[in-house]
């Protein structure tokens, strides 16, 4: 009798401790969130809490299993390139930010043991310890070095696969490849030399240091600017998300009304295979024709279809600036979401006469490694207003995705580095 009334006490005692524990977790505890979802509007069902208020010009997101996030900034004045944040009693909002790194950038994720980070022209590593802290901040490892810096699409966002590569966006610095860049009646180069390093997605071993981009090999090419780059673990394909070219209404408006102009060419979201051409210069996606039409400077009327060109599985209106893309594999969302896409499209700065457009996250269902149905908005009014003129007119912009070690879906913004947790209102 003694010894079981003891047995049950020590349960008790355990049972008590690990509640404690869970309850002093940030992973585990419940979040109360902002009364107004921090300024914006969410899909039925889902809350938020404003992480931080501000970052610094916030691009892409990682967050750890401990909670620990990694932002990286566009720029880095005063060696601000990458913000750390942690909430150390559990609310939701960070309570310690750390800043470090002197380069500025788009890409940073965690492979191996370490936090990689890209400028517009090199990825680097940082070792972290058994709490996800980087361990020497100023001298990081070289992994790429050299890649184009052209000041026209130069962001280097980046994701791994399952098999110790690294998967990086090398944009090409043009609108659509033509002897004088953006200018009237100038014809497109044919071939494109801007191809041979430029436009498309180049592959590099992960954990190898001091790589060229010759020591890569150029895995997808045709894709003009892919900012938004994620690789599906689930199905094991990569994917990316395409910003289309500019300016088929100013330059041609005999071939295209101002209204086309600004829907056109659609925004793509593609499944990258190695080898995949996907088009660009001599080609554009027709969100209406669902067609890969030729580019005017390529000999295109706006009727002459391209088929040398593999087609996205989805496409979006035109200029809406996807930015990043993030597969949910968490469980806190309802299973709908399971396995499914997220999408910051940045907004818009070019689609007058019409109002800018964008600034707000998507989601699109999947199955079997294409979409399963029409896209939804999930996450809007970031922008904090219905129309908006210009990008300068935004009050924020969404950037980053991130999935935390609960299921959250954590959102940065370019303009002032706010950060948004999203939760499901279990």
């Amino acid at each position: 009798m003694k010894k079981t009334i003891l047995a049950l006490s020590v349960a008790i005692c355990v049972f008590l401790l690990t509640s404690a524990f869970f309850d002093n977790n940030p992973r585990i505890v419940k979040i109360k969130p902002d009364d107004n979802n921090g300024g914006i509007t969410l899909a039925s069902g889902f809350s938020a809490v404003v992480v931080s208020e501000a970052t610094g010009k916030a691009r892409h997101i990682k967050v750890l299993p401990n909670g620990t996030i990694y932002i990286k900034n566009s720029n880095a004045k005063d060696e601000k390139g990458i913000t750390v944040l942690r909430d150390t009693n559990g609310d939701g909002k960070a309570d310690e930010t750390e800043y470090f790194g002197n380069y500025g950038g788009t890409g940073i994720d965690i492979h191996n043991g370490y936090l990689y980070a890209s400028s517009n022209s090199e990825v680097f590593r940082y070792k972290l310890d058994a709490n996800g802290n980087v361990i020497d901040k100023k001298n990081p490892e070289t992994v790429i070095t050299g890649l184009p810096d052209l000041k026209q699409h130069e962001s280097k966002p980046f994701t791994f696969d399952q098999s110790g590569n690294i998967y990086v966006t090398i944009g090409a610095p043009s609108n659509v490849c033509q002897e004088k860049d953006r200018q009237k009646g100038s014809p497109g180069m044919n071939p494109c030399p801007l191809l041979e390093k430029n436009g498309g997605i180049w592959q590099f071993k992960a954990d190898k240091l001091n790589q060229k981009q010759e020591d890569g090999i150029r895995f997808a090419t045709g894709i003009r600017n892919a900012v938004a780059l994620d690789w599906d673990s689930n199905t094991k394909t990569l994917y990316a998300l395409q910003h289309g070219r500019d300016m088929l209404f100013q330059h041609f408006p005999e071939m295209f009304s101002a209204e086309k102009g600004a829907e056109l060419p659609a925004e793509e979201f593609l499944s990258v295979k190695k080898n995949d051409d996907f088009g660009w210069p001599y080609s554009y996606y027709d969100l209406e024709k669902k067609q890969m039409m030729l580019c005017p400077e390529y000999g295109g009327d706006g009727k002459k279809i391209y088929t040398k060109a593999k087609k996205p599985i989805m496409g979006f209106p035109g200029h809406w600036a996807p930015n990043d893309v993030l597969f949910y594999h968490g469980s806190q969302f309802p299973a709908k979401y399971k396995n499914g896409a997220f999408i910051c499209f940045h907004g818009s700065w070019n689609r007058a006469p019409l109002n800018q457009a964008g600034y707000f996250v998507a989601f699109v269902p999947f199955k079997n490694g294409i979409p399963s149905g029409p896209y939804e908005v999930f996450a809007e009014n970031f922008a904090g207003g219905a129309e908006i003129k210009s990008p300068g007119d935004a009050k924020a912009r969404p950037m980053g995705l991130a999935e935390g070690p609960d299921g959250s879906l954590y959102i940065t913004d370019s303009v002032k580095g706010k950060v948004w947790r999203v939760m499901h209102n279990q």
